[in-house]
């Protein structure tokens, strides 16, 4: 076995791929699919996702598109279940809904509202916290499902934007934060 010298901060650093000028001038955008894409640098960020909230979630929900791959390799690793939270129109049978403000214009998020106990206390992931607004709407969604918010994990946090103003006091685990 290789010791691990390098931390999950270092690893999701060396891994993300960062695009000037995307998709306009003046951004710099930073693409985490390298991450995924490497097999060691994948396994170790969802262990240490899992890790961050060992024993204080149900199910994990996956924010379209994302962080359905972090959510399947979470719920794998901890035997939990999936709670996909999609775009609207993408779920067949009758849902909650959960609109929320972009910055030009709006979105609507789903979840069917038989998939899960209400009660149940579920850990939400996606890849990056920008500026909080489709998690905020996730964690609503969920409070009208009846479940209860375990947190939230990311991969990457842009602390700039200060999306964890928006997170309602939620418990937050991003792994690498610029």
């Amino acid at each position: 076995m290789v010791a691990v010298t390098e931390s999950v901060e270092q690893l999701v650093e060396r891994l993300c791929a960062k695009i000037p000028d995307h998709p306009e001038p003046g951004v710099l955008f930073r693409d985490l699919t390298p991450l995924f894409a490497d097999a060691d640098g994948f396994r170790r960020t969802t262990d240490a996702l899992a890790e961050a909230f060992r024993g204080r979630f149900d199910f994990v929900a996956g924010i379209e598109a994302r962080g359905f791959l972090l959510a399947g390799a979470v719920a794998y690793a901890s035997g939990t279940g999936i709670i996909p939270v999609r775009k609207a129109g993408k779920l067949p049978r009758e849902t909650y809904r959960e609109e929320y403000v972009l910055e030009y214009g709006s979105a609507v998020l789903e979840i069917h509202t038989d998939d899960v106990p209400r009660g149940s206390r579920v850990l939400v992931l996606d890849d990056v916290l920008a500026t909080g607004g489709t998690l905020g709407a996730t964690a609503q969604l969920l409070h009208r499902a009846g479940l209860h918010v375990a947190g939230f994990g990311l991969v990457m946090e842009l602390t700039e934007l200060r999306g964890r103003a928006r997170l309602g006091g939620h418990r937050v685990r991003a792994l690498y934060r610029v």
